[in-house]
């Protein structure tokens, strides 16, 4: 089984995003799949040995969405130039829409009705074809495949709203003259729907952009080209990574950044910053046989060093990977919302049917215009982006802003469970102390996050398998009222079990070795990574460096990203449950001759998304 991480291009909404994830699941040899929307990245499991990306690719291709899975296509500069091609559609849809608005409200006098209503009618064309396209051709592909998304609504009440403006155009007088009612053409209503539809996928894509901050600085951290030293052993050649093999010596200077890992040749040491990977602000001496890590940098000293790890096996690489996982894995809320969202578009599409035929019964042709505005109506504000996004922004700046804290957390289900804790085992050696030559000493700040810990409301139990006369005085610096010396690692584990019995939701921490049984028993695993043996593969969560004040800061941000998800989600509902009724023309039930026109409820459509990322963007300048 292999687990890789894949972008994703074409995906706009939570349709999109349910789509991709239902084909692909489908695909034989896949095991799973969390596709990210936001990010726009797949999270697939597969048996390699009877699929392969290309088989993925292939599936995905079929239904209007691709899939990079060559190494040699820049995700990013394809964003941006899809970024740029965006642009200019929302400009030039603007400008078609500022010139039918002012030939339909006047402000442009063009001759006689007639005139106004076949230059709109050009106009209106001109937006379908050139910026709207693109909604067309992807409801083509997905209705060949029996799906549907936000394009597919959008197609539709564009669609709908020209070609009964076309057919008045032409014989409105001829029809609807004939029986003395007034007519009208909606070429306003089609053009703005994608004028706003676009402008709102524009500031979605600003927005999003904010939220994948981390994974860019985390990425920026590895330099482009490396130092490698010569056969002679005196000078050195720059060359690319990607031509660095291992063995290579490679020099570095003071200033520079380490390309990868390896380990100190020279007898001249060095002081390096590992901030960026363990959170340590103050340079770390490096000597002969150390160990260094791609992404630090040299503040003092130039040395040569032997390449050992490269490429995607580096320390660095292995941390944006679990961060890119992570922000692509899915809250258990969110398995929810996907199953909402694949029957939503078909539900959406039913009720404005329903309302376009209340509204013909109600008055018949006369109120044929009203059913079919109605209609529209539903059809737009209805979208379900706000839905779709509401989670995924939320997870990738929390998961992201604790990356950037140097708290890495494995995947969405122990980020929301983080926030439940109110016990916790901790163990002593390497964990709670830090070795002094014979005697070991609390680590700094620790005392500080044991206090935050109680002021949290959690309980904390020491335990160690050192001696009592050791362990009882840490105890009691830390202000560890519970705490247990010359266990067992299976003492370790049934703390654990003897505190779930009792109703609590436990974490321990230790350091993914001797604690391996009370990490696997616990709700939630967290170990103590210091750069070169972080436990990935056994805890939830990962600390980088030694500063436990990190663990109250992770289950702050598990309860600040969770507050965000239910806020994003209660909007998100609560702009439907409103606005469908009212895009319906419900009120005119109650006497109130008032509805949402299809112009208006793609403005709030769009309002809706953006202000769903925007919201989720606060985390960042949250303490």
């Amino acid at each position: 089984m292999e687990k890789k991480t894949f972008a994703v291009l074409g995906m706009m909404c939570a349709g999109c995003a349910a789509n991709v994830e239902r084909r692909l699941s489908q695909t034989e040899g896949v095991a799973s799949v969390a596709v990210n929307l936001p990010a726009r990245t797949a999270l697939i499991e597969y048996d390699n040995a009877i699929t392969s990306p290309e088989q993925l690719k292939a599936a995905l291709s079929a239904i209007g969405y691709d899939m990079v899975i060559e190494e040699d296509r820049n995700v990013e500069a394809i964003e941006q130039q899809a970024y740029r091609s965006l642009t200019k559609k929302v400009a030039v849809s603007w400008g078609l829409a500022l010139l039918v608005m002012a030939i339909a409200m006047h402000w442009l006098p063009i001759g006689t009705r007639d005139t106004a209503n076949q230059t709109m009618l050009i106009l209106a064309l001109l937006n379908l074809l050139y910026p709207g396209r693109q909604f067309f051709v992807n409801t083509i592909r997905q209705l060949r495949h029996a799906s549907a998304n936000m394009d597919t609504l959008v197609a539709l009440s564009t669609g709908i709203s020209f070609l009964f403006s076309a057919f008045n155009t032409f014989w409105g007088e001829a029809f609807w003259g004939a029986q003395g009612m007034e007519w009208h053409t909606y070429f306003d209503a089609s053009v703005m729907i994608i004028t706003f539809v676009l402008t709102g996928r524009l500031l979605e894509e600003r927005a999003k952009h904010s939220t994948a901050s981390a994974i860019r600085s985390l990425m920026g951290l590895t330099p482009k080209t490396a130092h490698v030293c010569t056969t002679e052993e005196k000078g050195t050649v720059e060359m690319p990574l990607s031509a660095i093999q291992p063995g290579d010596i490679i020099e570095v200077r003071p200033g520079e950044k380490i390309p990868v890992d390896g380990k100190m040749t020279g007898d001249t040491p060095a002081y390096i910053d590992e901030s960026a990977m363990t959170g340590e602000s103050v340079p770390v001496e490096k000597k002969v046989g150390d160990k260094v890590l791609a992404g630090t940098i040299v503040r003092e000293g130039s040395f040569r060093f032997k390449a050992e790890e490269i490429g995607q096996k580096t320390v660095l690489a292995n941390m944006i990977r679990m961060v890119q996982e992570a922000q692509g894995s899915k809250a258990p809320v969110q398995r929810v919302v996907d199953r909402i969202a694949l029957i939503f578009v078909p539900a959406v599409g039913c009720i404005a049917l329903l309302t376009f035929l209340a509204w013909f019964l109600i008055g018949g042709h006369g109120y044929l215009p009203q059913a079919i505005l109605s209609a529209v109506s539903v059809l737009v504000i209805a979208c379900p982006c706000a839905m779709g996004l509401a989670t995924p922004t939320a997870l990738m700046v929390g998961i992201g802003k604790a990356a950037e804290k140097n708290i890495l957390i494995k995947d969405a289900t122990a980020l929301e469970q983080i926030r439940q804790i109110d016990a916790m085992v901790i163990d002593k050696t390497g964990t709670l102390t830090q070795p002094t030559l014979p005697t070991e000493t609390l680590k700094p700040h620790a005392r500080e996050a044991m206090q935050q810990l109680q002021q949290q409301g959690i309980e904390v139990y020491l335990m160690s398998g050192d001696k009592e006369e050791r362990v009882a005085p840490i105890a009691q610096e830390a202000h560890i009222a519970h705490y247990q010396s010359e266990v067992m690692p299976q003492d370790k584990e049934n703390l654990v079990q003897q505190l779930q019995q009792q109703g609590h939701h436990v974490a321990m921490v230790g350091d993914g070795i001797n604690d391996s049984q009370a990490l696997a028993r616990a709700d939630v695993s967290i170990a103590m990574g210091k750069g070169t043996d972080v436990a990935m593969d056994v805890a939830q969560v990962t600390l980088m460096g030694s500063d436990l004040r990190r663990i109250p800061d992770a289950i702050s941000l598990s309860k600040q990203t969770v507050n965000m998800i239910h806020q994003n989600l209660f909007w998100a509902f609560i702009y439907n449950i409103i606005c469908i009724p009212l895009a319906a023309g419900i009120p005119y039930l109650f006497g109130v001759h008032w509805q949402i026109t299809p112009m208006w409820a793609s403005a709030l459509m769009a309002f809706s998304s953006v202000s769903v990322v925007a919201n989720s963007l606060r985390l960042k300048i949250k303490k």
